[in-house]
């Protein structure tokens, strides 16, 4: 590939000794947003009531696919990882053997597809197909096109209906409940691109954020925060002194969010997606 510079040489291992195989392993499969994602999974199964048995297997579905999606990203992503000395990523460094996760990854996948059947074949569909498959669909190359952010909005706004579907009747999600996961999976999108714009433009990686900008895709991130914000809190039959309060607090973090300076307006966009995954797991009771 031309119009990268030369490589650099790896640098030393930043997982703690102490951490072992499986704290790489963790970082290697993008430990926070592999474990919020599966909380998201389980909250939403609370709020809805699923039996405990679904729960679990559910939960344990979303598990599975998530470290699939996220030992995925680092196989495929070693070499441009080393060429930016991306330090926290274990494969790129050397601290992880390929073949090892390519195990682990294999392993994930069967656990993967025999939990989201086990969990109804309406749930398991939506599951690996919409989550999963999106997910895989952008680490193959979707996250290096002008469509980066569509594998998040299908995936999150997928979530809910992967809950739902394994309960009894099966029933389809609100509306809302899918659009707002939807906007926070955008958001999200936009938010975890934003560290790494010039890593990835140095190695060829041109998703939505890096063709927008880092000031456009902050205000993005904030505005479709903001609309998951809204759709969470007003698409319920009961919107109560609470969820105005928090809509309030959305609002002001969402223009800090747009002009802030610094760090602050990442912050800001963090912890209105906090507040938008409490008012989606409320919302969905």
């Amino acid at each position: 590939m031309t119009g990268i510079p030369a490589p650099h040489a790896p640098a030393p291992q930043t997982v703690p000794a102490a951490a072992g195989t499986f704290g790489a392993l963790a970082a290697a499969a993008h430990g926070g947003p592999c474990v919020a994602v599966t909380t998201l999974a389980a909250l939403i199964g609370v709020a809805l009531d699923l039996d405990p048995g679904r729960l679990v297997v559910v939960t344990a579905a979303v598990l599975a696919g998530q470290l699939t999606i996220g030992w995925g990203n680092d196989l495929l992503d070693a070499r441009r990882d080393a060429e930016v000395g991306r330090t926290d990523k274990p494969i790129a460094t050397g601290a992880l053997p390929r073949g090892l996760v390519q195990r682990c990854l294999v392993v994930a996948a069967l656990a993967c597809v025999v939990l989201s059947l086990a969990a109804g074949w309406r749930s398991g569909v939506v599951h690996l197909v919409l989550l999963v498959g999106m997910g895989h669909a952008y680490n193959l190359g979707l996250k290096a096109t002008a469509l980066s952010w569509l594998p998040y909005a299908v995936a999150f706004g997928s979530l809910p209906a992967v809950v739902s579907l394994a309960g009894d009747g099966h029933p389809l999600p609100a509306w809302w409940l899918v659009g707002a996961g939807a906007a926070l999976g955008v958001g999200a999108h936009l938010l975890n691109t934003l560290p790494d714009l010039a890593d990835d433009a140095r190695t060829g990686v041109r998703g939505l954020p890096h063709r927008m900008g880092e000031r456009a895709s902050r205000v993005a991130a904030a505005t479709v925060l903001l609309t998951a914000s809204a759709l969470a809190a007003l698409g319920p039959a009961s919107v109560g002194a609470l969820t105005w309060t928090a809509l309030g607090v959305v609002a002001v973090l969402a223009v800090l969010a747009a002009v802030g300076r610094g760090r602050w307006p990442f912050r800001a966009a963090i912890v209105i997606a906090l507040v938008d995954v409490a008012l989606l797991v409320a919302g969905a009771r």
